[in-house]
């Protein structure tokens, strides 16, 4: 008992304190700890726990995740903020960032652990024992492909550009240099295949398997451009049987889901009320709604966003938006209509009817004397058409057709509408919990999806496409839509499925493509705000934390 109580000290030290290691390439544990056969499933676990996190924001994923969603299309920010996580959202990136140190000091916090019991573990004792080995491999691969992606150039850019320190062993005097984007790459590949020969179990949904190897791999060799391994991948996944997609009706409640409970998820970092959830107030789903009075609610869907999954009406995945509405003194919701202007921001106005027509107006500040507003009265008009069967629209103040959204009054802040996400929330019902989801079913047939694309197979792209439409409640492709390529088809359906789960940075600047933040939110507040971001922009990447390359020199950091 007094060997499982000093690990697991050390683990706890590792995931809750505030006070950054410089060196976390040289914390290890003691080699006492795999004296005794139990500890290697006392190492593995607190390897899981240092990549989960806690309860109060910390740890490897939930750091990685806000560098990973929030810099992408789907969100919109409502205000400015002192946590440095805004630097990521808005690409005005810094060096001395807490939360980007948190991802690379637990990130190697968890390889090491991962180090260790592969060191010192031996293979071919039994099935329990290949098991847990192989869980570490994977483990390793995943920390390695994640912290490759957020401080390494896309793969297509150059197998010879700069990624992240390979350290695979517990030696306190090993300080490598950054290897190369290709090394790390084929270090995850290595570990892969070694975990998905090692381990036999698919039975899990919240530890490594043998299909979550094949998944990982999936993704991995898509990103790399290895199309037909991509494809090969996904097929031993689908085709093994051990998951299947949710029907449509429980799509919308995914989150709500507890991992062991979904057949889709292929592997979830499972958090539990107790011991993971705290207050709630820092968690992941907690900057995206205020949920029965927990969570900042601050961040909410994009327009463009929304823009995208409301061009086909009874799309289950809209259930994962919530829009707040504001009620009168009756408790009913306000008829209204909103638009975007040319500089990305939100009007609204409420409806009624005169004369016959329905109106609404707008006070807006007087184009000749800004310090005046003048109130504007439009006619709320429509046309057949769109995927809702009526276009709405009006003529503005210089006689300019605008298209409108015709809904009702939304509670707002900062002059942002708040479209809640509850994509991260309301797991068992409390509002923010979450067990955020590393790998599922869905994803597999959109990665192949898009290696077939790829390989200009553009029939079999579509039937992955639909396999996806059509769970989602929405019709198939009958052929490729007109003026459109196959992959911008496969693009947009992975940020319609996949949004909200960190991947669509990813997915965008992997690609080659341009990031369009023409939106409204604070993004485009400040001086030379970042309308788009091409994929070779500088700040794609972070850089490495300023700790790091203080306490070992033969670190390169990224450019400025």
């Amino acid at each position: 008992m007094k060997k499982y109580f000093i690990y697991t000290a050390i683990i706890t030290a590792t995931v809750t304190s505030c006070n950054l290691d410089t060196q976390p390439m040289s914390e290890i544990v003691s080699d006492e700890l795999l004296s005794n056969p139990n500890s290697i499933i006392t190492v593995t676990n607190g390897n899981y726990a240092i990549l989960k996190g806690d309860a109060d924001g910390g740890g490897f994923y939930n750091n990685l995740y806000r560098a990973s969603e929030y810099g992408t299309d789907n969100v919109t920010l409502s205000g400015t903020t002192t946590d440095d996580f805004f630097y990521m959202y808005n690409y005005k990136l810094v060096k001395t960032g807490g939360r980007v140190a948190n991802i690379w000091s637990n990130g190697y916090k968890a390889i090491i652990g991962c180090n260790k019991v592969i060191e010192l573990a031996k293979e071919g004792k039994d099935s329990t024992t290949d098991q847990l080995i192989g869980e570490n491999y994977f483990l390793r691969a995943y920390s390695y492909f994640q912290l490759v992606n957020i401080f390494g150039r896309p793969y297509y850019q150059g197998k010879e550009n700069l990624g992240v320190p390979i350290k695979i062993n517990t030696d306190v005097n090993n300080l490598p240099p950054r290897s190369t984007v290709g090394q790390v790459y084929d270090q995850v590949i290595s570990d892969l295949l070694k975990a998905e020969t090692l381990m036999s179990d698919n039975t899990s949904h919240i530890r490594a398997t043998k299909i979550a190897a094949q998944a990982l791999l999936s993704r991995v060799y898509l990103y790399m451009g290895d199309n037909q391994k991509a494809i090969d991948y996904t097929n031993k996944v689908i085709s093994s049987g051990e998951r299947g997609l949710l029907p449509t009706n429980e799509l919308g409640d995914y989150s709500k889901k507890t991992p062991e409970a979904n057949n889709e998820t292929i592997l979830a970092f499972k958090y539990n009320k107790d011991g993971d959830y705290n207050h709630g107030w820092y968690t992941i789903g907690s900057m995206f709604a205020n949920i029965q009075d927990v969570g900042w609610g601050e961040m909410y869907a994009s327009q463009t966003y929304l823009d995208l999954i409301d061009q086909n009406t009874g799309d289950a995945r809209r259930k994962f938006i919530s829009p707040v509405y504001t009620l009168d003194n009756n408790g009913s919701k306000i008829p209204a209509v909103y638009y975007v202007d040319n500089n990305y921001k939100y009007w609204f106005g409420r409806l009624y009817e005169e004369g016959g027509k329905t109106k609404f107006k707008i006070t807006k500040p007087n184009p000749t004397d800004p310090k005046t507003n003048i109130t504007y009265t439009y006619d709320l008009l429509s046309e057949p058409g769109g995927p809702k069967g009526t276009l709405y629209y009006t003529y503005d103040e210089n006689n300019v057709k605008t298209y409108v959204t015709k809904d009702y009054d939304m509670d707002k802040r900062n002059g942002y509408p708040k479209f809640y996400i509850l994509k991260c929330s309301l797991q068992d019902g409390i509002p923010q919990l979450y067990s955020p989801v590393i790998l599922r079913l869905a994803e597999m047939y959109l990665n192949r999806a898009e290696a077939y694309a790829k390989q200009g197979n553009v029939a079999s792209a579509l039937a992955d496409i639909n396999m996806i439409r059509q769970r989602a409640g929405i019709s198939a492709y009958t052929s490729l839509p007109t003026g459109r390529n196959i992959l911008d088809v496969v693009l947009d359906e992975r940020r319609l499925e996949l949004a909200f789960e960190g991947h669509r940075k990813f997915d965008i600047f992997r690609n080659g493509k341009t990031l369009n933040r023409r939106y409204p939110g604070t993004h485009l507040n400040g001086t030379s705000p970042f309308y788009e971001v091409k994929p070779d922009d500088k700040r794609v990447v972070l850089y490495l934390p300023e700790s790091q390359i203080i306490a070992q020199p033969n670190l390169i950091q990224n450019p400025d």
